[in-house]
């Protein structure tokens, strides 16, 4: 979806200074991963000043500090990593947040917009892209599919997400059935049980649901499942 997806916003000079990135992933590989692959490049130079594993993690770290750039996840153990982008830049409007995900939701690139977030990039991006972005996002400019664009600006402009009647559609086949069993009464650890899955698992697949069906509550998803299972049955 982002190859070959670079666009520019703003145009400012070339940085030569060190920018200065927080690493924010719940996966140690991941950010072993790309502090390798960010350790290689010296002009400018990417000095790793701290990474995080959870929200609160995240928060606390960029104000100890101080990154010019966050490499953010969304799925975080105690939360989305939107929260932690809306937090950040309340704190610290100077710094600028890239979202690096496996996830390529329209909903998530919306939200990631108006959370105020600089770019969005998905993790198959290769290691010249990923550099390259930083680069882009450290001297001012904004990155993102300009096909994501258009559809975040039709979003934009129809006022919220394209979900906004509920539809369970736009879940996968696995974030259904983690509902249906949530509808049914299960807590997570039953519905990780049933689908041989991580409780932490289920709480992630659950903020996805939440986050496509825009709603807070579990009783609120589980309402629509209900609502929409029973209508299909009529």
């Amino acid at each position: 979806m982002f190859q070959g997806w670079r666009r520019s916003l703003i145009m400012t000079e070339t940085r030569t200074t060190p920018v200065r990135i927080l690493l924010v992933d719940d996966s140690e590989l991941v950010r072993r991963g790309i502090k390798s692959v960010l350790s290689s490049h010296s002009e400018p130079e990417f000095h790793v000043v701290g990474e995080a594993g959870t929200v609160a993690s995240a928060i606390a770290a960029s104000l100890v500090h101080k990154p010019d750039i966050v490499l953010l996840d969304i799925r975080l153990p105690d939360g989305s990593g939107f929260d932690a982008c809306r937090h950040i830049l309340r704190e610290r409007p100077e710094t600028r947040i890239i979202v690096l995900t496996s996830f390529s939701s329209d909903n998530f690139v919306y939200e990631a917009v108006t959370a105020g977030a600089q770019g969005y990039l998905m993790k198959e991006i290769d290691p010249a892209g990923l550099v390259q972005a930083i680069l882009d996002v450290a001297a001012g400019r904004s990155i993102l599919d300009p096909d994501a664009t258009s559809r975040v600006l039709r979003l934009l402009r129809t006022g919220g997400g394209a979900n906004e009647g509920g539809d369970l559609s736009i879940l996968s086949p696995q974030e259904r059935r983690v509902l249906a069993l949530v509808a049914e009464g299960l807590t997570n650890k039953q519905v990780g049980n049933k689908l041989e899955l991580s409780e932490n698992t289920v709480k992630n697949y659950l903020i996805s649901v939440f986050e496509k069906l825009k709603v807070k509550r579990r009783a609120q998803a589980a309402a629509i499942y209900v609502r929409q299972a029973n209508s299909l049955r009529c």
